[in-house]
């Protein structure tokens, strides 16, 4: 069963919030470099990047949600695959 401690599961909530705050400066970077468009682009490296982010954050959090145990059961682990 996992710990309590308030600052342990900040601390926990704070590094998985990490990947989606990158996420965030870099579309943000991309906004304020392509000011002067109303239309962005974005590299296929960029775009991978972003996907990579996003998917390392759903496979953490599917991993946290499905270490729980409900009802005595502990469900089996969602692994998320890309492309």
């Amino acid at each position: 069963m996992e710990s309590s401690n308030p600052s342990k599961n900040l601390a926990q909530v704070q590094r998985s919030l990490a990947g989606l705050k990158i996420v965030s400066r870099l579309l943000s970077h991309e906004l304020h470099a392509q000011s002067a468009s109303k239309a962005i682009t974005l590299s296929r490296d960029e775009a991978i990047e972003i996907q990579t982010v996003i998917d390392v954050f759903i496979e953490e959090m599917s991993r946290k949600g499905a270490g729980q145990v409900t009802s005595g059961v502990e469900h089996a682990p969602v692994v998320v695959s890309r492309n």
